[in-house]
């Protein structure tokens, strides 16, 4: 098992603690409207505001409640699913971190509010995301980047993966510490299991109700993009891990399938990091240049460059 007393610095340590005086470790005991109530609460405590040049616009797409967010005359747009396990989560809980990466890549950023589980269960959330995707397409027809953490770098490389032949201006994802369907044959699972964050025991708790209490599919793409057959013709993806993360094997997994099937990929694997670790941006020098370095990678895919070696 990994020492994380020589892993995490104080800072990360610090965030860690700040967390946890709003969202305990048994919080995934409390009934859904009390994990939502004590998420939303400890999202509010990270919360930093919007950038003052950031316009925002709370609308719908195809019915799907977004948030878009615009500084000058976009050049691209950002389709953005926030993380929380498809149970907690929303507009608000990754409002600042939308309004931030649109103020420093003077993208559009769209957010989606995807239905959630369990009252939600697969493929609603999916369904959301691939909705938004398709309007955002039509209606701004300008090249895209898709983006989330943890759930929602899941869901948005599902869109991805059925988008082909579909949608013409996706030209790059940027998934951040997604968990993509690898489960327990990841190395990290194991090492792991007892991380602050994020544990094994919290992964397999939440593992059902995605659908409705069903066992999970195995064969879904639309579930889990690691349960596709076919990594061809997948947008440029960067790949953001952190360290200690139960879920860090699932990057590198992933990515081997898009570089056999000849997809340019980056995995980036944070040091001393720890799942959720956006919130800690204005509060841990590395995630804050860890969300310097996912700002970059947008920005620069959404230009349609490859920065990084072959």
């Amino acid at each position: 098992m990994a020492d994380y007393t020589k892993l995490i610095d104080a800072e990360t340590w610090a965030f860690i603690r700040k967390t946890a005086e709003s969202y305990p470790d048994d919080a995934v005991g409390l009934d859904i409207a009390g994990q939502r109530r004590v998420y939303d609460a400890m999202c509010r405590e990270f919360y930093h505001g919007r950038p003052e040049a950031v316009a925002v616009e709370d609308t719908t797409a195809d019915d799907v409640p977004v948030r878009i967010y615009t500084v000058g005359e976009p050049t691209c747009t950002v389709i953005y699913a926030h993380g929380g396990g498809y149970v907690v989560g929303g507009l608000d809980s990754h409002d600042d971190v939308c309004a931030e990466i649109c103020d420093q890549t003077g993208y559009r950023v769209v957010a989606v509010d995807y239905r959630l589980s369990p009252e939600n269960p697969h493929p609603a959330a999916f369904d959301d995301c691939w909705a938004v995707t398709n309007w955002a397409e039509h209606r701004f027809e300008q090249p895209m980047v898709l983006a989330g953490d943890s759930a929602g770098g899941n869901l948005m490389a599902c869109v991805a993966h059925y988008a082909r032949g579909k949608l013409r201006n996706i030209i790059g994802q940027v998934l951040i510490y997604p968990g993509l369907g690898l489960g327990d044959k990841g190395a990290s699972f194991a090492e792991h299991a007892e991380a602050p964050m994020l544990t094994r025991a919290d992964i397999e708790f939440y593992k059902t109700i995605r659908t409705g209490g069903e066992e999970p599919p195995t064969d879904d793409p639309t579930f889990a993009p690691l349960q596709d057959s076919d990594f061809t013709d997948l947008p440029r993806t960067v790949i953001f891990a952190a360290e200690c993360d139960p879920l860090a094997s699932d990057a590198p997994a992933y990515a081997e399938k898009l570089r056999a099937a000849d997809v340019p990929v980056q995995v980036v694997v944070e040091p001393g990091l720890v799942h959720g670790y956006l919130r800690a941006r204005h509060m841990s020098s590395r995630a804050e240049a860890s969300f310097e370095r996912i700002v970059l990678a947008i920005e620069a895919l959404g230009q349609g460059l490859w920065v990084y070696e072959e």
